[in-house]
């Protein structure tokens, strides 16, 4: 029995659904991808393509990536990508993550749907299963996970409580008719914005489609970044070795499938700004915006470059589009509604524990928007809207 019990499963899982479902583990992604036959997502994060190029990049991390079996229906039912590594003596399971992906969620077959007493017996059946790990888990910490996938709920998100992460999604849906969303955010004066970058010569915006010219503007995203967190006197490593190949990589693989998306607002003196997305069907999710610096924020041009690229990829049948986690100002701007995301911690371990009850007390403090503010800056923490 877990030390630490789950947080939240609604109701208890019969003995035949709990025992209807096998958990096996591998430890590569490779091998598992090459025979999944997984279709439809909620989000563009639960992609092959995604964990194919994270797997690679983040290779210090020990994958253990679940499949979840119905041994009644004889079938596949889902992947779950996790990790297992040591963090200051305590080896944890987590989600294929590390601060890259925006949202956790296992990786549905195509046609599956879940009901609440599948998802609680899926839930079940991986803790149980994670408890019987050679080498031993002291703490399951599964974190920023929606509630619903595409084909129903999130088996995972049952171990916590809805909300409970310290992040949000940002959605924003357009509709078919694109004039009518600018209309409604005519506040952000996104015509006038582009009225004014207009006057410098050159201007215009673009859809990259050359993988040489969208690793070259990767490489001026991470330029424009870094001397931003350097102004703002913050750490920036998404130029180091394992984001910077990450992203390229992302870019590379991505960019000829339409799966990765990259945007410039460029003029005869400069790249004013930048964009990075991943793309899905009718769902766009931003990865990273960049712009040359307060000498162009006359035109606003990380929005201005955010509703271009909105703008074209509605045109080619995008109707979600997610501004990614975080509360920033901007989003409510251009109208985003605000996505709940769930974190759960379990511990197996003794060792566990205080990470368990840490994460909760900051749970609980988030429940008091203005008390967990204050606490952050007497911490010297910036706040997610800041």
């Amino acid at each position: 029995m877990a030390i630490v019990e789950c947080e939240r499963i609604v109701g208890r899982a019969s003995s035949s659904s709990a025992s209807r479902f096998k958990i096996d583990f591998v430890d590569d992604w490779k091998l598992v991808a090459a025979t999944w036959s997984g279709e439809r997502q909620d989000t563009a994060f639960q992609h092959p393509l995604w964990f194919d190029v994270w797997y690679d990049a983040f290779n210090e991390a020990s994958p253990l990536i679940a499949i979840v079996n119905d041994i009644i229906a004889g079938r596949r039912v889902a992947l779950v990508p996790l990790i297992r590594r040591v963090r200051r003596g305590v080896k944890v399971v987590e989600f294929a993550d590390l601060n890259v992906t925006d949202y956790n969620a296992p990786m549905l077959q195509a046609g599956i749907r879940l009901g609440v007493a599948e998802a609680q017996a899926i839930a079940r059946a991986l803790v149980a299963e994670l408890r019987k790990v050679p080498g031993g888990v002291d703490l399951i910490r599964l974190q920023k996970m929606p509630s619903r996938l595409a084909e129903g709920i999130n088996p995972l998100a049952l171990l916590g409580r809805e909300g409970s992460s310290s992040l949000n999604g940002n959605i924003i849906e357009t509709g078919d008719d694109f004039e009518a969303y600018r209309a409604s955010i005519k506040r952000i004066q996104m015509p006038r914005c582009w009225r004014v970058f207009n006057r410098h010569p050159g201007a215009t915006f673009r859809m990259i489609s050359s993988v040489d010219e969208a690793l070259r503007v990767i490489d001026i995203m991470d330029a424009q970044q870094q001397a931003r967190m350097q102004k703002l006197g913050l750490k920036f490593v998404l130029n180091d070795a394992i984001h910077a190949g990450f992203y390229r990589d992302l870019v590379r693989r991505g960019l000829p499938e339409g799966y990765a998306v990259v945007a410039t607002l460029t003029c005869d003196e400069a790249v004013v700004a930048t964009m990075l997305g991943i793309k899905q069907r009718d769902y766009f999710a931003v990865l990273r915006i960049s712009n040359a610096g307060t000498r162009w924020s006359h035109c606003s041009p990380s929005k201005l470059v955010v509703e271009r690229t909105m703008a074209a990829l509605h045109e080619r049948g995008v109707r979600r589009f997610d501004l990614s986690v975080g509360n920033y100002a901007f989003k409510r701007r251009f109208g985003a509604a605000h996505l709940p995301l769930t974190d759960a911690s379990i511990a197996l371990g003794w060792r566990g524990i205080p990470y368990v009850l840490r994460d909760r007390a900051a749970q609980r403090l988030r429940r008091y928007p203005w008390l967990a503010r204050n606490v952050a800056r007497a911490l010297g923490r910036p706040s997610h809207e800041e």
